[in-house]
């Protein structure tokens, strides 16, 4: 049975996770693909390639994307690439305190561009990706035309 996960599957935006993907067979092709939908509904996803080592896993910070969204070596390759279903929007978390970023993570069969909408995954997975810490607490900042936003900690 093929398995994806992250650790931890919890954690702050700008700390490293692990993905990894189990059960696969040995040097068998596929694709994994992580995507988000932003507070405004927009999609943004990315995807790489892979080849299974002799074990049946991938791992991004040991095994080279053969391509896709990136290529090479980039443990965090899945969730630096991710890029716009729509020209010119940008990735942007407006409610940084209240809620996160929930990152789906997809294992396709082979070389999988997602243009199927019955294509189903191996295997699936989501982690959150928070930009406020447990405790953080947020001052908004208004003095003359200076606006902002103070954050203390716990």
């Amino acid at each position: 049975m093929v398995e994806v996960t992250v650790t931890p599957q919890s954690s702050l935006a700008d700390r490293p996770v692990q993905i990894r993907v189990r059960g696969l067979s040995p040097s068998q092709l596929v694709t994994l693909r992580a995507w988000l939908k932003d507070e405004q509904g927009e999609c943004f996803q990315s995807r790489a390639f892979f080849r299974a080592d002799e074990a049946g896993e991938v791992d991004p910070g040991l095994h080279a994307a053969l391509g896709g969204s990136y290529a090479g070596l980039w443990s965090m390759g899945l969730l630096w690439f991710l890029q716009p279903d729509t020209l010119f929007r940008r990735l942007v978390k407006r409610d940084v305190a209240g809620s996160p970023f929930r990152v789906r993570l997809e294992v396709f069969e082979g070389l999988s561009l997602g243009r199927d909408p019955k294509e189903q995954p191996l295997a699936s997975c989501e982690a959150e990706r928070w930009y406020v810490g447990p405790g953080v607490q947020r001052v908004p900042i208004r003095e003359g035309r200076v606006r902002g936003a103070l954050f203390l900690p716990p």
